[in-house]
C-alpha cells in the first residue's frame, strides 16, 4: 500500500498552517474475481430457489464484501444494514408497486393518480434511500450521514430536469452539476460535513467533449457503412443486395459502433466528472481527496467488461464488478488529517430501508462512486 506516516505534527502548529495528513495513500481493494463469483451465483440459486426473498441476503452479503475489501490506511468499510431491514422495506416497496400496476391495468385513472403522486414522492424516495445507504456506511467506527431536504430535491431532480426539455437539454450539464452538488453536499462523517465546490464550466466541456468523440466515432463508422451499401446498391440481382450475410454484417457493424461509442462516450464523462468532484471536496481538517481515472483506460475496461459478460452469457460478471472496483481504488488518493481521530458519530435513530428499496423497484438509480 503507497502511504506516508509522517511524523506528528507539532501540538500547536503556525496559526493557518494546514496540519500535516497522518495518512496518504491510494484505496487499496483486495476483493477477488474468483471469491465474489461463489457469493454470486449462491445469491443468484437462493434467490430464485426462495422467489426472490433471499434477495435481501444477498444484497447484505455482496455489499459487505465490497466494503469489507475496500479499506483506507488499513481500516476497512463497515456495511450495517441487516437483511431483514432489506427485506421488510423490499416487500413493501413491491406492494406498492403490485397496487400501481393493477391499479392502472384495470382503472386508467388511477394509473394517472399513481403517475402523478409518483413524481411529488420520488424527492422523499431519493432522499431516504440516500439516507439509509450513507447511515448504514461506517468507516473507522463512525457513520456517515445524508441531509438533504425534499425541497432541494423537488427543485434538482424534478423541476430542473422537465426544465432542460425546454432549452433542447442545453440545460442538463448545470442540472448533472446540481445534482452531484446536493447528493455530496448533504453527506458528513461523523460531525462533519462534505464541503464541495463543482463548477458548471467543468460540465458543460465535457459535455461537449463527449458529443464531439460521439458524433466522430458515429462518422466514421457511418460512412464506413454508406460505402458497404453503395456496393450494394451497385448489385444488379436484388436479392443479392438482400443478402441475410450482408445484412448481418451491416447491422453487426452497427451495434459494434453503437457499444464502442457508449463505452467511450461514458468513460469521458464518468472519468473527468469523477475526479472533478472528488478534487473539490473535503471532510474539512479531515480528509481530502484526489481521482486520477483516465478515460482511455477506463473505456477499455468497459468494452472488456462488456465483451465478457456477453461471451460468458453473463457468468463474468463478477469478475467485471472485481476489477472495476479495483481500478476505481488503484486510481483514488486519500489524505487524513489529525481531526479524523476526534470525530464524533452522529448516527441518528434507525429507519426503514423501504424508500431505498422502492427507488430500486421504480429504477431510480443513483452511485455516489
Amino acid at each position: 500500500m503507497e502511504s506516508t506516516h509522517p511524523t506528528p505534527p507539532e501540538a500547536n502548529p503556525p496559526a493557518n498552517e494546514p496540519a500535516a495528513p497522518i495518512f496518504s495513500g491510494k484505496v487499496q481493494f483486495s476483493g477477488k474475481g474468483g471469491e465474489f463469483f461463489g457469493i454470486w451465483i449462491v445469491n443468484i440459486l437462493l434467490s430464485v430457489l426462495t422467489l426472490g426473498i433471499y434477495s435481501a441476503w444477498a444484497k447484505v452479503r455482496t455489499m459487505r464484501y465490497f466494503y469489507g475489501h475496500t479499506r483506507i490506511d488499513g481500516h476497512s468499510f463497515d456495511y450495517l444494514a441487516t437483511p431483514m431491514q432489506i427485506l421488510k422495506g423490499r416487500i413493501l416497496a413491491v406492494i406498492v408497486f403490485l397496487i400501481y400496476t393493477f391499479g392502472s391495468s384495470f382503472f386508467p385513472f388511477i394509473g394517472l393518480l399513481f403517475a402523478v403522486a409518483f413524481i411529488f414522492l420520488m424527492p422523499w424516495i431519493i432522499n431516504q434511500g440516500l439516507r439509509f445507504n450513507m447511515r448504514m456506511t461506517r468507516h473507522r467506527n463512525v457513520r456517515f450521514a445524508f441531509k438533504g431536504d425534499y425541497g432541494e430535491a423537488f427543485v434538482n431532480f424534478i423541476l430542473l430536469p422537465i426544465a432542460s426539455i425546454f432549452t433542447l437539454y442545453l440545460l442538463m450539464p448545470y442540472v448533472l452539476k446540481r445534482i452531484d452538488s446536493y447528493i455530496h453536499s448533504n453527506i458528513s462523517y461523523g460531525d462533519t460535513p462534505l464541503t464541495v465546490n463543482l463548477k458548471g464550466e467543468t460540465y458543460y466541456l465535457t459535455a461537449l467533449i463527449c458529443f464531439v468523440v460521439s458524433s466522430i466515432t458515429m462518422v466514421i463508422f457511418m460512412a464506413v457503412l454508406g460505402l458497404f451499401g453503395l456496393d450494394l446498391m451497385n448489385v444488379e440481382n436484388q436479392q443479392a443486395a438482400q443478402d441475410p450475410a450482408k445484412m448481418g454484417i451491416m447491422f453487426g457493424g452497427l451495434m459494434i459502433a453503437y457499444v464502442f461509442m457508449i463505452a467511450i462516450v461514458t468513460a469521458v464523462w464518468a472519468a473527468a466528472i469523477r475526479n472533478h468532484i472528488f478534487d473539490n471536496s473535503q471532510f474539512e481538517d479531515v480528509a481530502s481527496f484526489k481521482s486520477e481515472l483516465k478515460p482511455i483506460p477506463f473505456a477499455l475496461l468497459l468494452l472488456t467488461n462488456m465483451l465478457a459478460i456477453v461471451f460468458s452469457l453473463g457468468l463474468a460478471y463478477p469478475w467485471t464488478k472485481v476489477r472495476t472496483s479495483r481500478m476505481l481504488a488503484e486510481v483514488t488518493t486519500v489524505n487524513i488529517y489529525p481531526s479524523a481521530l476526534n470525530l464524533v458519530d452522529t448516527a441518528q435513530q434507525e429507519q426503514s430501508s423501504f424508500a431505498e428499496e422502492a427507488a430500486n423497484v421504480f429504477d431510480i438509480d443513483l452511485s455516489l462512486t
